[in-house]
């Protein structure tokens, strides 16, 4: 056999996502692949401007194992960069569209991205950001003026229209990487989590097997950002089994416009936080409703005996899923399935198929059942690590598996149920807050000496931060706004605190380190 002809069999037996969607636009490809508002994709018209993108990046000088910055709201466009990337080889990398200038501009300088995609209304941020990384010569907008863009900007249509269709003979290994996905930092600054085709491929099997996603009539109601690991996880069961995706608007919710999506779509799978399936079910006259669902799933959040029991009366029948899990584990980890939801309330459920798990202590030792231990992670769909931090990576992996960072225990009949949030996280409406990131922003503050954030109820987002602040001055202490404005220029506006008190000092134990539990005890914040 020629290694010519070893070469092409090869080739042929890849499952990266750039060819996951050229088989499905070979087998379906009048089907609908993609919707958003009043536009569609089949696969073959998706098939043909992936390729497209794909050449008019390759023309902008990207190689393979570049990176590419993606810096858009839900939208068909983000949809065809992030499988472009795949199709090239070269790395996509997904940005928050909410982050503030100086965030952005640390992740594209940190990754090294050559090119940005952006979104109309994003494009005077990637003008600002432009300005401060030189290197990032080429940017493709998708409407309006590019010029808001900078210097040199082009409109992202254009470029792709004029590039070639030619399929590309590109061969791009499953185990290679497919996209950095930037977690929050809690040192202060974000790390990226590198994630293969291979991790998003036995994804995607997970819950295909774990849920039962099949067919080719599956259709996705899609709500979460495309930046989001989840976001992406979400949506490629679906190119592979060549069934719909219906794209909602990012940052906008309307629990009726959900509800008419879901009967006019069809819609078969879906996945909402807690707060908005209240919303959802409190729809008048959803019971009415021609509704095809074949499964409903929640996270991010805990859900409420009452949103549970909501749930159960609106959808009998429907398999109600609790998805847990971590942008390193590609995402998901644990389920709690259907019956066992309102049974095993706050659990996160059992390890999927292919995950395995322990609950260890600081020396790797397993614990005991029904005792606290950190979650370790082994399996197909953990990343190989994060880009260029070797040592963080050092301390992830200990011992030979990766430590989640998430204190659990283990009940008698193997559910686990964490007890603590991994590096003293906040999760606010669904968003993931990181305090260390949040204190590194407010410490930059000249009237600020220490500070320390915590967690603390908030009547519509579950909880937010909340800033003690230690000011440099006692009779000159910043005022609640000043932080509150200051965090607004320098972090995204969600991560801002909802309240600021000053203190004359934070409270420590023996060794210096903050102890935010009395913090929490004093200032009624969780945990």
């Amino acid at each position: 056999m020629t290694d010519d002809l070893q070469a092409a069999l090869a080739s042929s037996r890849r499952m990266s996502h750039g060819e996951q969607l050229a088989r499905a636009a070979r087998k379906h490809p009048d089907k609908v692949a993609f919707r958003f508002r009043d536009r569609q994709l089949t696969f073959s018209q998706l098939d043909e401007r992936v390729t497209r993108l794909a050449h008019a990046l390759q023309d902008r000088g990207v190689q393979y194992g570049d990176r590419v910055a993606i810096l858009m709201m839900n939208c068909l466009e983000a949809v065809e960069s992030l499988l472009a990337c795949c199709r090239l080889g070269a790395l996509g990398v997904p940005i928050n569209f909410r982050l503030v200038a100086d965030e952005v501009t640390y992740l594209i300088e940190d990754s090294g991205s050559k090119v940005i995609l952006v979104d109309d209304t994003l494009a005077e941020l990637a003008g600002r950001v432009r300005e401060r990384v030189p290197a990032l010569a080429h940017c493709l907008v998708t409407s309006g003026d590019p010029a808001r863009a900078g210097n040199g900007a082009e409109p992202y249509h254009e470029a792709v229209d004029a590039a070639s269709a030619e399929p590309m003979n590109i061969d791009v290994p499953e185990h290679d990487p497919a996209f950095i996905m930037y977690t929050s930092g809690t040192t202060g600054r974000p790390k990226g989590a590198v994630l293969t085709h291979f991790n998003l491929l036995m994804n995607s099997f997970n819950m295909m097997t774990a849920q039962g996603v099949g067919g080719d009539d599956e259709v996705w109601l899609s709500g979460l950002p495309l930046f989001h690991i989840a976001g992406v996880g979400g949506i490629l069961p679906y190119i592979m089994l060549a069934g719909k995706t219906v794209l909602m608007p990012s940052g906008h919710f309307d629990p009726e416009e959900v509800v008419d999506l879901l009967e006019k779509e069809q819609i078969t799978g879906c996945y909402f936080v807690p707060s908005q399936w209240q919303q959802i079910c409190a729809v008048p006259g959803i019971e009415k409703r021609d509704l095809k669902l074949r499964r409903i799933s929640w996270g991010a959040s805990p859900a409420t005996p009452s949103v549970l029991k909501a749930m159960a009366e609106t959808f009998p029948g429907v398999p109600n899923i609790n998805a847990f899990g971590q942008t390193e584990a590609s995402p998901v980890t644990c389920l709690l399935l259907g019956d066992d939801a309102i049974r095993k309330m706050g659990s996160i459920g059992k390890p999927i198929a292919n995950i395995e798990l322990r609950l260890v202590d600081d020396h790797m030792n397993e614990v005991p059942r029904g005792e606290v231990g950190e979650i370790v992670y082994r399996g197909p769909t953990i990343f190989p690590g994060y880009w260029n931090r070797p040592d963080a990576n050092e301390e992830a992996f200990r011992g030979g598996w990766f430590h989640s960072g998430d204190m659990a225990r283990e009940d008698e009949e193997g559910f686990l149920y964490v007890v603590d949030r991994k590096k003293d996280m906040i999760i606010s409406g669904g968003e993931n807050i990181y305090c260390a990131e949040v204190e590194a922003c407010i410490d930059g503050h000249p009237k600020v000496r220490e500070v320390a954030v915590i967690g603390v109820p908030h009547e519509k987002w579950v909880e937010t931060p909340m800033a003690l602040i230690v000011p440099v001055d006692a009779g000159d202490p910043p005022s609640g706004e000043e932080i509150i404005d200051y965090c607004r220029e320098h972090i995204a506006s969600y991560k801002k605190p909802t309240r600021v008190e000053i203190v004359d000092e934070l409270p420590r134990n023996a060794s210096g380190k903050v102890m935010k539990f009395r913090l929490r005890e004093s200032y009624g914040g969780k945990r």
